[in-house]
């Protein structure tokens, strides 16, 4: 009687081997098929656009990817870091600056939207020698602790007080019509688009009130 046939085994070893040789074969033929699908450098060029920033009171002539943010301008290509990138979808304020005499977040922006504008940043508004009255308020009343969102707190503030000054309403104003008071409500809720993740906001408070008052 014939014996029954015997199907022959693989060892692990082999079987291992024959796995990462399959695997190399497929590695290596993917970025040429990558590479053919691809469209060419010249098709997928990035559009770009020339513009003119005045910052702090200096004229800029730049050419920028056209999708760069304001923010990303003025931290990669100008080096005024001193506008923090926080959150990136402007629910921080820590990118506050002053746009054309309006704060607006910085990272909400496009660089080209502002040709021939007049941007503030912190830079602008002080040196450690000569601060704003704002800065040194902040310091006398600590109104911050790590630091991180202060510069976006100032640049708020400075436009917070103008706005008062202007007459422009805010949400908790009683009368529309009648100028606002310079209330710790209305602070906190002109303020309340940047955030202290430290906590300092009753220092902040009085570091502005500190300010408004000697301007009245």
């Amino acid at each position: 009687m014939e014996s029954p046939t015997t199907t022959p085994l693989i060892s692990r070893r082999d079987a291992l081997i024959a796995g990462a040789a399959t695997a190399a074969a497929v590695s290596s033929s993917a970025p040429a098929a990558a590479a053919q699908a691809a469209p060419s450098a010249s098709a997928s060029a990035v559009p770009r656009a020339k513009l003119s920033l005045k910052v702090n009171g200096q004229v800029h002539s730049l050419e920028l990817d056209t999708r760069t943010t304001l923010l990303d301008a003025l931290r990669e290509h100008l080096h005024l870091t001193g506008t923090k990138k926080g959150c990136d979808h402007g629910q921080c304020g820590a990118c506050t600056v002053i746009a054309d005499g309006r704060r607006i977040n910085a990272c909400l922006t496009l660089a080209v939207m502002h040709d021939g504008g007049q941007i503030t940043t912190i830079e602008g508004l002080g040196t450690p020698q000569n601060m704003h009255p704002l800065q040194a308020a902040f310091v006398k009343h600590d109104g911050y602790q790590c630091g991180y969102c202060t510069p976006g707190q100032i640049c708020s503030a400075v436009a917070v007080l103008d706005e008062i000054k202007r007459g422009v309403p805010s949400h908790v104003s009683a009368d529309l019509t009648a100028r606002p008071l310079l209330s710790a409500d209305e602070l906190r809720e002109r303020m309340s688009g940047n955030i202290c993740r430290c906590g300092a906001y009753s220092n902040i408070v009085d570091a502005i009130t500190e300010v408004a008052g000697s301007r009245t």
